[in-house]
């Protein structure tokens, strides 16, 4: 029976990480960015840092889902920043369409949301990423090398947080 060499660079256990986290990755990213097409990007870019890295792989979970919540807000920052130039060189938007008032609706507060999100504190905003992503305490505080009981707290003071930051972007009538 012939075995396969070793590619020179490879980790070994890259594709049982792969396997075993992949969708956890790509669940963390899709909270922050809404887009699957996107969070599988950023999850590609995610599994290529781990590739690079010397995180033992028994650990890789948290780590890989705190790098999938960083790379997401750094792209939703980006996106946000390149949409505002693209708005500025584009010149007055066009009216909404009224057949679609309610899908404008629902897209402008998921909108509000993630630029709301995109200006919390990095270590809030990823602490209730990962938190509404499905870790649990433990898990987050793993990832964040915060005590267990701080995460509560953190968590919190990231929705009320968010909570003020929507407010404050809210339409006045």
């Amino acid at each position: 029976m012939a075995v396969a060499p070793q590619h020179a660079g490879v980790r070994p256990d890259l594709e049982e990480v792969f396997r075993r986290d992949y969708r956890r990755v790509v669940a963390v990213a899709a909270r922050v960015l809404g887009r699957r097409d996107e969070a599988e990007d950023v999850a590609q870019e995610v599994f290529l840092s781990f590739a690079r890295s010397t995180v033992p792989a028994a650990g890789a979970g948290g780590w890989l889902c705190v790098a999938a919540a960083h790379t997401a807000l750094n792209l939703l920052r980006s996106g946000r920043r390149r949409a505002s130039r693209e708005e500025r060189a584009a010149g007055p938007a066009a009216p909404p369409v009224p057949d679609v008032a309610d899908t404008v609706l629902e897209r402008e507060e998921r909108r509000r949301v993630r630029a709301a999100l995109a200006r919390l504190p990095r270590p809030q905003a990823v602490a209730l990423v990962l938190r509404h992503s499905g870790l649990s305490y433990a898990e987050v505080a793993a990832a964040l090398d915060l005590s267990p009981g701080s995460v509560g707290t953190t968590v919190r003071r990231a929705e009320s947080r968010l909570r003020e930051e929507m407010d404050d972007d809210a339409p006045h009538p």
